[in-house]
């Protein structure tokens, strides 16, 4: 079914999951597979409220949701995952549905959905998308107005063609880019902080994270004494947006000119 080396990589993943669908026949079919590959404990859902509790206690290492049903949406539960302070936010999760629409994988790609599988699927379709996730992790993207993997590596199931964009080229192996990339969602955690402090608050420490060790790989000695004045402020009391201001504002303003637009 899989070679042994990919066979170890699905295995911590596949160990604890959780399918959220009202479907009974297609939540065994994914049971099955998964247990297939070494899953010990596989817990079935129907309802966007229980799973979210039972993610609490469960801990998925890998989480498969149906797009709708009764008293189900995959994009509104995966989006309350995120921005949640559980311990799986990052967990993988696989959206499955039978209505794959433009708008259903558009919808799936911008809630936080690492794969899009379609239904009637087969054992490989499931397991294609398991490797995938199990082998070729995705950089993570905290920001205020989307939260979850890359969305660049997103499996439209259509496009065959080459990047669309420069930056196509993964953060780890283009250092430039993914300086650019947490400098743009710091200042837009700045500007959006008044509509949601907690998640922008989240997002500018993910970004002062990844700056400082981009400054130190870099030796970058400007940036990494600016990064950490900001991290001195955000390890006190909570801040506010008038606290950040000034110490993010010196982050921005080493930023590479035209890396994005400055308001306020």
């Amino acid at each position: 079914m899989t070679d042994p080396k990919n066979a170890a990589k699905i295995a911590p993943v596949v160990r604890r999951a959780l399918i959220v669908d009202p479907n009974v026949a297609s939540a065994k079919l994914i049971a099955d597979l998964l247990k297939g590959l070494g899953a010990r404990e596989v817990v079935l859902e129907s309802e966007e409220k229980m799973a979210l509790e039972i993610c609490r206690d469960l801990d998925p290492g890998v989480i498969f949701v149906e797009h709708a049903g009764p008293r189900l949406s995959g994009e509104s539960f995966t989006r309350r995952l995120r921005r949640s302070h559980l311990g799986c936010r990052e967990a993988p999760v696989i959206m499955v549905t039978a209505e794959a629409t433009g708008s259903a994988i558009k919808g799936a790609r911008d809630c936080g959905v690492h794969e899009f599988v379609r239904k009637p699927f087969t054992v490989g379709d499931l397991l294609k998308r398991i490797e995938m996730l199990a082998t070729r992790p995705r950089d993570w993207i905290e920001a205020v107005g989307y939260v979850g993997p890359d969305r660049r590596r997103f499996n439209s199931e259509g496009y065959k063609g080459a990047g669309k964009r420069r930056t196509d080229v993964a953060a780890k192996v283009a250092p430039g880019a993914a300086k650019d990339q947490a400098m743009r969602i710091l200042a837009s955690a700045l500007n959006q902080f008044d509509s949601d402090p907690t998640q922008a608050l989240r997002s500018i420490r993910e970004q002062a994270n990844a700056l400082k060790q981009l400054a130190l790989k870099a030796a970058d000695a400007r940036l990494a004494v600016n990064v950490a004045a900001l991290e001195t402020i955000l390890a006190g009391p909570t801040p506010t947006k008038a606290m950040l201001a000034e110490p993010v504002g010196r982050v921005l303003d080493l930023a590479e000119p035209d890396t994005f637009t400055r308001t306020g």
